[in-house]
């Protein structure tokens, strides 16, 4: 075979060299492609991740959640506690925006707020000391009414659903299930006694509740009390779990005070005399008890009426009934927990709704007889 002259080889060596070029070529071609394409992946989702952080983050959400900021807490605690919270979807994005618009000296304190709320909301409020966003309309639940009265009077006149559909929800037992998940220390099985008329009965927190939806759901509105009952309730837990109480029993006791109670003192010296006759084993008699057992509504009550054989009554039954006869404010919860200290073991209302206590049955006689008549 005849050898390849140094021009053929010369020119081989050519034909490979560009060959390895363009296979070069193809390759840097392949590699720019995909150092592009994860560029683009990477821009993409960073431009997403920031675009994420500065929005709600969830628009339509109507939760109110309440966050506590601490005095002298730093800009990086209060974005970890707002993310934490899940009222923004990042710290470090917050922190940036914060920084970017130059605002400080957010005020320490307490704020009820929402995921759908925007930056720009939350950054006012925590400036302001108070929650920026304006509510659409409020639900004022006074003190001392019980779920029927609730239903009818504040939620058939406030929002879109009758009492029936109110009653109905609070007494679905699938929902009722739902919610003694989520506030397991709050709803214990005390609120499923036979007895008992309504589980939530005295769960409901009277407050003055923000609403910022034009057509607010019942859950959302339910929990919202629930949430503010949580909230007012089980800051005492230690307490009660050294007096060997429990929730049910703080709410039952405070919706009697609720009932009967005409002014601040008086909750806590009522208070007392509960308190005497409990330990006295004698029952307590009061008449709000009969009237809810009843269950109608009673300017005055006879003696017929004070045989009314029902587990409420507190004429018939030692004790605290089996659960509340009514929604029990703060004043009424801290009297059961700091009551007065007397012996008083009686008290009756006069017609201006003044109350008289007395040690004795006699002095109780006495004063029936001076402020009320025989």
């Amino acid at each position: 075979m005849e050898k390849p002259s140094k021009k053929e080889i010369m020119f081989e060596r050519m034909k490979e060299k560009k060959k390895e070029v363009r296979v070069v070529r193809r390759i840097v071609l392949i590699v720019a492609l995909i150092l592009l394409v994860i560029i683009g992946i990477a821009g993409f989702q960073t431009y997403n991740y920031i675009t994420n952080g500065l929005e709600p983050v969830n628009p339509d959400s109507e939760e109110v959640v309440t966050v506590e900021v601490p005095i002298g807490s730093s800009l990086d605690s209060i974005a970890a506690l707002l993310e934490e919270n899940g009222i923004i979807e990042d710290a470090r994005i917050y922190k940036y925006y914060v920084k970017f618009n130059n605002e400080s000296e957010f005020q320490a304190g307490t704020y009820d707020l929402l995921p759908s709320m925007t930056l720009d909301e939350i950054t006012e409020s925590l400036k302001s000391g108070k929650v920026y966003r304006e509510p659409l309309f409020t639900i004022n639940v006074p003190e001392g009414l019980t779920v029927e009265e609730i239903a009818e009077n504040v939620i058939a006149k406030k929002t879109s659903f009758t009492a029936e559909e109110f009653l109905e929800k609070i007494q679905d037992p699938a929902y009722i299930e739902e919610l003694m998940v989520k506030y397991p220390d709050l709803l214990t099985d005390e609120i499923l006694n036979e007895d008992i008329r309504y589980a939530l009965e005295g769960y409901l927190f009277p407050a003055t509740y923000p609403i910022y939806d034009e057509d607010p759901s019942l859950t959302l509105i339910i929990e919202q009390m629930l949430d503010t009952t949580q909230a007012n309730v089980m800051q005492y837990q230690s307490v009660l779990e050294e007096q060997g109480e429990t929730p049910h029993w703080l709410l039952t006791f405070a919706s009697l005070l609720e009932e009967e109670a005409t002014a601040q003192s008086d909750r806590q010296t009522i208070a007392s005399v509960f308190y005497n006759r409990l330990n006295d084993d004698m029952p307590l008699q009061t008449d709000p008890t009969v009237i809810y057992a009843m269950g109608e509504h009673k300017d005055r009550l006879f003696n017929t009426d004070y045989e009314f054989e029902h587990p409420f009554s507190t004429y018939k039954n030692k004790g605290l009934p089996p659960g509340p006869i009514a929604n029990a404010g703060g004043s009424s919860i801290e009297a059961v927990l700091d009551p007065a200290e007397t012996e008083y073991f009686y008290f009756l209302a006069d017609s201006t709704g003044t109350n008289h206590f007395a040690k004795t049955y006699e002095e109780h006689l006495a004063n029936r007889d001076e402020h009320i008549g025989k």
